[in-house]
C-alpha cells in the first residue's frame, strides 16, 4: 500500500500580522512573509530533506475560510505539547483540549484555537 502523507499545509488567518505574532510566540520561531498582491503567505520554518511537511499561513480574502470546529485538523510535532499549549494563552489564543494521552504506543496530543479562530492540534511522544 501507497503511504499518504502531508506535503504541505496551509493555515487561513483573517490578519496576517496578528497570526505572525501568534504563532511566533507559541513556537519560538521566526516567519518568512512573502506579499503577492492580494495573497498573503507567511512560511513556516522547515528544511526540505528532513522529515515533516512545510506549511504556511495565508491569507486572501476571497479564497480561504477560518472555522475553529470544522475544518482540516493539523497536527503540528512537538518534544512536549504541554510546553506550545502553555504558550497558546498569552499569545492570544485559547487551549480547547488540553495534553491528554491517545494511547502509550503513540503519545498525547492537545488541541488550541489560534488568533484567527482555527482549530489545530499538536502532537508529543512524551
Amino acid at each position: 500500500m501507497k503511504n499518504v502523507t502531508v506535503g504541505w499545509f496551509e493555515i487561513p488567518v483573517a490578519d496576517m500580522d496578528r497570526a505572525i505574532a501568534f504563532y511566533e510566540k507559541v513556537f519560538d520561531c521566526k516567519l518568512n512573509k512573502q506579499v503577492m498582491g492580494d495573497f498573503q503567505m507567511a512560511w513556516f520554518p522547515w528544511e526540505d530533506m528532513e522529515k515533516g511537511a512545510g506549511g504556511s499561513l495565508v491569507y486572501h480574502k476571497e479564497f480561504y475560510a477560518i472555522s475553529d470546529l470544522a475544518g482540516p485538523l493539523i497536527y503540528f510535532s512537538s518534544d512536549d505539547c504541554d510546553i506550545e499549549l502553555g504558550r497558546v494563552e498569552n499569545a492570544g489564543g485559547k487551549v480547547q483540549i488540553p495534553k491528554r494521552m491517545i494511547a502509550p504506543d503513540i503519545g498525547y496530543m492537545g488541541v488550541f484555537s489560534d488568533s484567527e479562530g482555527n482549530r489545530i492540534a499538536i502532537h508529543s511522544r512524551s
